[in-house]
């Protein structure tokens, strides 16, 4: 079972992430299957459509509400699949990998976003220091000491991308223009392959009855 993130900030999924930057190429404008501008998942659109009550499933052993699960792309970029996890109760975070190292944070949540409450929510890594939000379209662009974010409300939840100062804005707006709730193809790629639970195995040196220690009597030969 997939360990719950619960309520933690994502800086304790980036070790993980930075183990993907080793292990994950970075695509370059790769083409997602959902007729998008892209995606950095890669394409598995040559086989059978995934079944939807299986992706249903995965998503429940993520602990993620299916609405909550976004996927982005920008040049350069590659999500690191080590970081995918639940944030705080059925939300969603993942990280996205440059080559070189620089990091974007994808984030969704329930949760509102007004002109009055933009400002009230700190920025990763510069927690407790004042926001300040800018309106940019249909998105808030929030900044903090060296950090910042774009962010937008949905249906019941709100979408935030985020970096610090090594992610330059322009780089930032497209990949929160490009953040859209995953397809099917991309949940296939994307969700946990749920674990099956193990039976005990069964010591043959156990007494059958009591609480004796292992019988390890030796027999002829031995």
């Amino acid at each position: 079972m997939i360990r719950a993130v619960r309520h933690l900030p994502l800086i304790l999924l980036l070790p993980l992430a930075l183990t993907a930057c080793g292990t994950e190429k970075a695509a370059s404008g790769a083409s997602g299957t959902s007729g998008r501008t892209g995606s950095s998942i890669p394409s598995g659109s040559s086989g059978p459509a995934p079944d939807r009550s299986r992706l249903e499933a995965r998503a429940r052993y993520m602990q993620s509400a299916m609405e909550h699960i976004y996927v982005t792309a920008v040049d350069g970029y590659s999500l690191a699949k080590q970081s995918v996890g639940v944030l705080g109760g059925d939300g969603f975070s993942s990280v996205y990998v440059s080559k070189s190292g620089e990091r974007i944070r994808l984030e969704v949540d329930r949760g509102t976003l007004t002109e009055a409450n933009c400002a009230e929510r700190s920025l990763y890594p510069a927690e407790g220091r004042p926001v300040k939000c800018e309106r940019d379209g249909t998105y808030w662009y929030r900044t903090s000491g060296d950090a910042h974010e774009y962010a937008r409300a949905e249906d019941g939840h709100v979408v935030r991308i985020g970096a610090d100062g090594a992610v330059d804005r322009d780089t930032l707006r497209r990949a929160a223009k490009a953040a859209h709730p995953a397809d099917d193809r991309e949940l296939d790629e994307l969700l946990p392959q749920r674990q099956e639970p193990t039976a005990p195995v069964e010591r043959g040196d156990l007494p059958p009855v009591g609480d004796g220690a292992p019988n390890n009597d030796v027999g002829v030969g031995g």
